[in-house]
């Protein structure tokens, strides 16, 4: 092996690491989600605790960044980082705790896995261009596992509170791939941390300012061990996944991390039966292979 292949093994495997950890570390919301859920808390007070709770590392991010650029957004800027923030991170964010209620944490993490389908779909639509047919036969896929794995959730659970928590998290999905259809724009204006940093502060002040609209203080009386769930989101999966996801890009570039983050779903079924005794059954299985395989196709045509 020379002196150059070891050099670039030593750049690609932090990068490998990195992005296997943060699509573990996204995908591990769902499971803290569903266990703070059995404590008692709803959905907009654990929303605002875990903005929260992040909410002193986004600021500092913010600073440090708004520093090395050395440039003041203009009016335009905060405008886009100010709508943005709201559909990409508070309004998806939402969605997805309301969903969280009614829904498995598997079948959850398989319909936001629907993102790079939206992603084309909402870009044909915008900008007028041709879905080629491999770009079909992706979506046509992915729909087909999903329409699996909502079956097996309506067999065993109440069909309402499946088709309600389905429809919330779909919604979920369209409005982060809304966000992720403008996001290039912004981010080659502001840059990628800085712009994420500001997004997620807009994101964490309306999750805040929600609750204190439409809860009593009251409603912070919460078991410990809400707070330490609120808590382990806040690190595991939402700072920490964020900067490593942005460095594993940096290392192995955003196809090879995206490729990576297909184990996103997997994970969540898995963790979904170690820690809330969810159940996998071969239509589970077979529903998300076929989700993965639509957007491994997605993913190959873009690249």
């Amino acid at each position: 092996m020379t002196i150059q292949t070891k050099a670039v093994n030593r750049d690609v495997l932090p990068g490998v690491i990195l992005a296997l950890l943060a699509a573990v570390g996204f995908s591990a919301k769902a499971i803290l989600v569903k266990l703070a859920y059995q404590g008692g808390v709803d959905a907009i007070t654990l929303l605002a605790l875990r903005m929260a709770f992040s909410l002193p590392a986004f600021i500092g991010i913010a600073l440090w960044s708004a520093r090395q650029s050395g440039q003041a957004l203009n009016t335009y800027d905060r405008l886009l980082v100010l709508a943005l923030g709201l559909i990409g991170y508070y309004l998806s964010s939402l969605l997805d705790f309301l969903g969280l209620q009614y829904l498995s944490a598997g079948l959850e993490r398989l319909i936001l896995f629907l993102y790079p389908t939206m992603t084309v779909l909402l870009s044909a639509l915008i900008y007028k261009s041709r879905i080629s047919k491999r770009a079909m036969l992706a979506m046509a896929l992915s729909y087909a596992g999903i329409a699996l794995v909502f079956l097996h959730d309506a067999g065993i659970r109440q069909g309402g509170s499946v088709a309600l928590g389905s429809l919330l998290v779909f919604l979920s999905t369209l409005s982060y791939s809304s966000y992720l259809v403008g996001v290039g724009h912004a981010v080659q204006r502001i840059g990628t941390m800085r712009f994420t940093a500001y997004a997620m502060l807009v994101a964490s002040a309306a999750s805040i300012a929600q609750f204190f609209l439409m809860r009593p203080l009251s409603a912070l009386d919460l078991p410990l061990h809400v707070y330490e769930l609120s808590i382990a989101m806040a690190i595991f999966s939402t700072v920490l996944p964020v900067f490593m996801l942005s460095y594993a890009i940096r290392r192995i570039g955003s196809a090879s991390t995206s490729l990576i983050g297909s184990i996103g779903p997997v994970s969540t079924i898995y963790m979904a039966y170690l820690f809330l005794n969810e159940t996998i059954s071969l239509l589970q299985m077979i529903g998300s292979a076929l989700v993965l395989a639509g957007v491994l196709i997605i993913s190959r045509n873009k690249k």
